[in-house]
């Protein structure tokens, strides 16, 4: 490797010191939730002291250059619209990930699997282009306190911009690492697909919801949980390579957002219907884009008796055994190249089993372990599909 390759290698990790806090530290916290966090930064690092922890980090960024998949936790819900909570979406994620299996690391490390921690977060910030420059230079002076003037001026500082600037990094870094976000409000989804996209990859979007998300804006924000499908739709060319899956809280039928925008819809009520032939037909509608699939998991496309503890519940979604059918079918014959899970807010649990115990998060878990199980696989032919290629595909 010549000097120059080293240089920048070692200018993209610097960068994404100031980006990126350790596992569960993307949320400020000064007294409440600071010693849970700091609970959960040991247990997830096997440290005992910060110092530990610090290190740990260091250590799985030195890894992203040869990781297979990597992991990104973008702590925010400012682009939620009715019930938030999904800030303690990616921490709480990872407490139920380490309860479930706590061999989890050792997993992580056999796989070439790297959690890169979480985006840092100012909460009541979502996207710099709603930043005004006076409040951008104040949150640049906070967060970036010890950067020099020249590169703190053009250093990101609302989440979305953050977290789009640490993807571009990693996949600078590493081209073909495949990225896995915990959310976050749906918005949280946008930075990897727009990272990915932007860095030559070409997919389509398989999207559980129990909502469209497909406005072009909404009460004048262009980017938010209600608006990021219509962008990523836009992005990806149209042409049904947008499947949603699981809705049933339109203002509009199938037909209209099928028609206007050229997606792919399977409402909830049909795929429940009959389940073998949706998960049949969810999968041809796939195959038909030629494309590898980026898989956007909304929780509220699981029916809310499984998951009540997102913003927006509703009941008559799909059942996780849909879901989970669906992610490994795709997963096996079509082949994942990113993957999230947005919108869990535990907080809101609403609905608990015979123990006491929420559904939400062991549901989470299951659908997590699913798209890993699929992205750590090996690579159906055809998964990296670089910008000619597509070109010529149409």
């Amino acid at each position: 490797m010549t000097t120059t390759n080293n240089g920048h290698e070692a200018a993209i990790l610097e960068e994404l010191r100031l980006l990126l806090r350790p596992a569960g530290g993307g949320l400020y916290l000064v007294s409440t939730g600071a010693a849970e966090q700091k609970a959960l930064q040991r247990r997830f690092y096997a440290g005992e002291s910060d110092e530990d922890v610090s290190g740990a980090f260091e250590a799985s960024l030195a890894r992203l250059k040869s990781a297979r998949v990597v992991v990104l936790g973008v702590p925010s819900d400012t682009g939620a619209g009715f019930h938030r909570g999904s800030n303690l979406g990616p921490q709480a994620i990872r407490e139920a990930l380490l309860a479930h299996d706590p061999g989890l690391r050792a997993y992580y490390d056999a796989h070439d699997v790297v959690d890169a921690g979480d985006v840092v977060v100012v909460p009541q910030l979502l996207d710099d282009e709603m930043v005004s420059f006076p409040m951008r230079q104040r949150a640049r002076a906070a967060l970036y306190a010890d950067v020099p003037d020249d590169v703190r001026d053009t250093l990101p500082v609302a989440p979305l911009s953050i977290a789009e600037r640490a993807w571009r990094l990693i996949l600078a870094l590493n081209p073909r690492a495949l990225p896995v976000t915990y959310g976050g409000d749906h918005s949280t989804a946008w930075p990897a697909v727009k990272a990915l996209h932007d860095a030559g990859r070409r997919f389509c979007i398989l999207q559980f919801d129990a909502h469209t998300d497909l406005l072009e804006a909404r009460l004048g924000v262009r980017m938010c949980f209600a608006t990021w499908s219509f962008h990523a739709n836009d992005l990806i060319g149209r042409k049904q390579r947008l499947i949603q899956v699981g809705l049933r809280a339109s203002r509009f039928p199938r037909e209209h957002w099928e028609r206007t925008l050229g997606v792919r819809q399977f409402w909830a009520k049909d795929v429940n219907a009959d389940v073998d032939r949706a998960v049949e037909d969810v999968v041809a509608a796939v195959k038909a884009t030629g494309l590898p699939c980026f898989l956007s998991n909304d929780i509220d496309g699981t029916d809310d008796a499984h998951a009540s503890a997102t913003g927006t519940p509703e009941p008559g979604g799909l059942h996780p055994d849909v879901v989970t059918r669906i992610i490994e079918r795709v997963g096996r014959e079509v082949g994942f190249v990113g993957a999230d899970v947005m919108e869990v807010a535990p907080m809101l649990e609403r609905r608990f089993d015979g123990q006491g115990r929420g559904t939400t998060l062991p549901t989470a878990v299951r659908y997590h372990e699913a798209s890993l199980a699929a992205l750590v696989r090996p690579r159906a032919p055809g998964s990296f599909v670089p910008v000619a290629a597509a070109a010529q595909a149409g």
